[in-house]
Order: structure tokens, then C-alpha cells, then sequence
């Protein structure tokens, strides 16, 4: 088996292979319904109450994977038969109050809530209680506990909340595509809807006389640890896409056109991120103007490779579900065809029973260092400044690298009251930037290293040769 991080992820997989085996064969509307009994077959269930409900789960995941109810666009999304009502009390008293004389826990509370029984031991009163966490910050024993739900603790924007059944439920006014509440909920009961289908119908058409291109983010040289990235893009072709190209190269675009762009306005955050970008006009709009014009990466290769050949497909694979909302919006219309994960490119390679770790290597060498690290926290700053002094541009460049939504947060509270001091918002809505996306195989420690031994094997090693590369290849075509 591959290397995924849980079993939940391992279902999805096994529910995307199956997918994709029938539609490659055109068998699956004949077989779309024996998939859950396939992938859960006995009648031994593995954790649910009976092998049944597993099935109903599974049926439910499924339906995702071939594309979701079309009039519902949300990308993420929940199942709520699969949510087991995990604890959702907040904070509460465990058995290790001691009942000590102190009582810190409730002379850190500023709102009353806690009182004490006869046997001094405390309690928590859930009228008045409003989970700030003093108590169990003040408590010596760590006797307070946070039964928050996983769900809800992954999600820093507060999008998560409980239904009538103590079902998960999302508010969509606050979601950003994130993510992160897909890849920690121990059920499964959230997850991101599929285009898989969409690029399997782009490749079996091909003969309509278009090309397919594969959009490879660089966080890719941070998975597939069986097999090497070279070997990786050899399974790509294997699958049927046409050509192969590096959305870093992408980056090294956006990042020559950033650093003038900044030094024009004076103060600007990065647009790299979809999520990042979708954080701040759901709650700083009056800093939508200070993001940066240039489309995303990967929105930036796209349309280069549409303006060589307005007819082929761009389906864009990375770790980001983020992506999968940002190619929906109006001005990357036309520009990226289709979007899957790097979970949907494993279920692909296997579907065709592609083995990459036997494959011959296919070099894909088209950025330099800088764009191949957009993929880590940092690498925007890096690249812009780089580009900055190789175009001779003199302005200061002083950046901060939000690593994660909640330090993005902070950065955008401080910028909307006046008082941060950089003039660079990079934003980042996944901790350690795209390598922890959470349409990643895994999210290894190991996965930084990686992402920075393969910006070091650029060939190229400027920003803007990269893109003066590309460029001269554009007018010569």
C-alpha cells in the first residue's frame, strides 16, 4: 500500500480507484452500486455498529468522487451518516480534580461559571461558560479538558459547527476550501468533492484533437516516496496526459511580475494561495485591492499554455482542495480545465495499473530554485526579493511569511488597524505553506527536505531566466 498518513485516507483511495477503473472500461454506471460492498466486503464491520452503515458510508463517498449533486459547487463537503457525534461539550471537569485548595480555575474565570461541590471539586456551569480556556490554562493538574471536536479545532476561520443532531455542519460564508477539516476528522465525515471523472473524459476524447496537459504543483517532489519524481511524471504520461508542466514555472512568472507590482503600490499580499486569498475578502474586504493582480501560479501557466494552444485541456494536480473552488471562479474561467489532488493522482496511477517505482524517469525542468519552493512557507518572499534585484527594482522589499491561517490572521488584523510593519503579506492558509495541503499523500516531516533538494536541482537558477526562457520558447512557436 501507498503511504497515506490514516486509514480514512486509504478508503478515499480505494474509492477513487474503483471509480476510475470503470470509467476507464465505461462500465460505471453498471457498477457504480456493487463499488461499497467491493471496498467493504463480509459482514464484519471495522468500526462502525454494521458492515451496512459502512456501506451507506461508503455509497455517500462515492457519489463524491463522481462529481457530487452538480447544482451544490461547495467543495467541501459532509457526510453525515459517517459523523460519530464526537464529544462536543467543550470544556469540562475530568476525574483528576484533586478538589484543592487553590481554586485557580475559578478565579480565572472572568465570567463565573465555575463552582465547587461538597467535595470541593470543581464544576462548570455551561449557561455562563464561553470556552475561553482560562480554567484549564490555570488548572495545576490539567484537570480542565477541551472536548472540541477535531473538526472544529482543524478549523481556524469557524466555518465548522454542530447541527440539530450534533452533526458537523459547514458555514459556507466563512469556509475557505481549506481543507484542514478534511484531513483531521477521524471519521471521515468531511471530504472534498471529485473532478476525477472530468479528466478521464478529457483523455478518453483526446482524439476530438486536443492535448491534455498535466499542471504539476511542486509540492509534489514532497510525496510519492515509492518512486521518484521523475518516475512520477513517467506515470502521468502512462496515464494519458500529453505534456507535462511545472506550475512552479508559474511561480517564477508571477513572482518577476510581483516585485514590480509591489514596488508600485507600496504594500501588497501575495495571491498564491486561493484559500489566503478567499480569507481575506470574506473578512477583510477593504484589503481586497491590496492583493496582488497576477492570478495564482497555476492560473498564471495555465493561461500562458492557453494563449500557445486555446484548445487544449489544463487539469492542474497539487495538494491543494482549495484549487478545486479557485478554478470555478470567473477570472480563471477558461484558463484551468479540471483540478484533482495528489490522492486523486495516485488513484489514477493505480486504476491503470501503472507501477511508477518500475518506470523509466522523465526530467521535467522548466523553473528555477525560487519557483519550486512557492510550495514551502517562505518561498514567495524568497522569490519576489530575488526577482526584485535581478530586475534592479531598488525598492525594500520587507516581507512576512504567514505560515498558516492563523498567523495570516494576525498579519491581516495588524494591516487593517495600521499597524504591521511589513509591506509583503504572504499568505498561507496550510501550515508550512502547500507541502502541508491537505490533498497530500502524507504529511511526513520529511516532506520540507524534500521540497528544498528539489529546488536545489533547478537547472535554472534566476527568476527571470526562467521566465525570459519561457517567453522566447512563446514567441517562437
Amino acid at each position: 500500500m501507498h503511504k497515506f498518513d490514516t486509514k480514512v485516507q486509504v478508503i478515499k483511495y480505494k474509492v477513487l480507484k474503483a471509480v476510475a477503473e470503470y470509467a476507464w472500461q465505461d462500465t460505471l454506471l453498471e457498477n457504480i452500486y456493487d463499488i461499497p460492498k467491493q471496498i467493504m466486503p463480509g459482514k464484519t464491520p471495522t468500526m462502525r455498529c454494521c458492515v451496512y452503515k459502512e456501506r451507506a458510508i461508503i455509497s455517500e463517498r462515492v457519489k463524491l468522487a463522481v462529481g457530487g449533486n452538480r447544482f451544490n459547487k461547495k467543495v467541501i463537503q459532509t457526510i453525515d451518516i459517517a459523523c460519530e457525534d464526537c464529544p462536543a461539550g467543550g470544556y469540562n471537569v475530568t476525574s483528576s480534580c484533586r478538589g484543592c485548595l487553590a481554586h485557580r480555575c475559578a478565579e480565572a474565570c472572568k465570567v463565573g461559571a465555575i463552582t465547587f461541590g461538597k467535595d470541593q471539586k470543581a464544576q462548570i456551569d455551561k449557561s455562563k461558560c464561553v470556552e475561553c480556556g482560562a480554567c484549564s490554562r490555570a488548572c495545576p493538574f490539567g484537570a480542565i479538558s477541551n472536548n472540541k471536536r477535531p473538526c472544529e479545532m482543524a478549523c481556524k476561520v469557524g466555518a465548522i459547527y454542530m447541527g440539530d443532531a450534533d452533526e458537523a455542519k459547514i458555514n459556507y460564508d466563512k469556509c475557505i476550501s481549506c481543507g484542514a477539516c478534511v484531513y483531521m476528522c477521524p471519521f471521515g465525515a468531511i471530504t472534498d468533492r471529485s473532478y476525477i471523472l472530468d479528466v478521464i473524459e478529457f483523455i478518453k476524447n483526446k482524439h476530438s484533437g486536443y492535448k491534455v496537459n498535466a499542471l504539476v504543483a511542486p509540492a509534489a517532489a514532497s510525496q510519492f516516496y515509492y518512486a521518484t519524481l521523475g518516475q512520477i511524471n513517467t506515470a502521468i504520461k502512462e496515464i494519458g496526459f500529453d505534456d507535462i508542466y511545472e506550475v512552479a514555472l508559474g511561480a517564477d512568472m508571477v513572482a518577476y511580475s510581483e516585485a514590480e507590482e509591489l514596488a508600485e503600490k507600496g504594500f501588497m499580499t501575495s495571491s498564491c494561495c486561493p484559500a489566503f486569498v478567499s480569507y481575506i475578502e470574506k473578512n477583510y474586504p477593504s484589503l481586497k485591492d491590496k492583493i496582488s493582480s497576477n492570478l495564482s501560479p497555476a492560473g498564471t501557466i495555465a493561461k500562458f499554455l492557453k494563449t500557445k494552444d486555446p484548445t487544449c485541456k489544463n487539469v492542474f494536480i497539487g495538494p491543494c482542495t482549495a484549487k478545486k473552488s479557485e478554478f470555478q471562479r470567473e477570472e480563471y474561467a477558461g484558463l484551468i480545465d479540471s483540478v484533482i489532488t495528489f490522492e486523486e493522482l495516485q488513484a489514477l496511477i493505480d486504476s491503470k495499473k501503472i507501477k511508477p517505482e518500475e518506470l523509466p524517469e522523465t526530467e521535467i525542468n522548466h523553473a528555477s530554485y525560487y519557483g519550486r519552493i512557492f510550495a514551502r512557507s517562505g518561498g514567495v518572499s524568497e522569490a519576489v526579493k530575488s526577482a526584485a534585484k535581478e530586475r534592479g527594482i531598488t525598492f525594500e522589499i520587507n516581507p512576512i511569511a504567514c505560515n498558516g491561517i492563523s498567523e495570516c490572521k494576525k498579519a491581516l488584523a495588524l494591516k487593517d488597524k495600521g499597524l504591521l510593519p511589513n509591506n509583503f503579506i504572504e499568505g498561507m492558509a496550510c501550515v508550512g505553506g502547500c507541502i502541508g495541503g491537505a490533498g497530500n499523500l502524507t504529511h511526513d516531516p520529511r516532506t520540507k527536505a524534500s521540497q528544498e533538494a528539489h529546488g536545489k536541482k533547478a537547472r535554472i537558477t534566476e527568476v527571470k531566466t526562467a521566465v525570459e526562457i519561457a517567453e522566447n520558447l512563446n514567441k517562437q512557436e
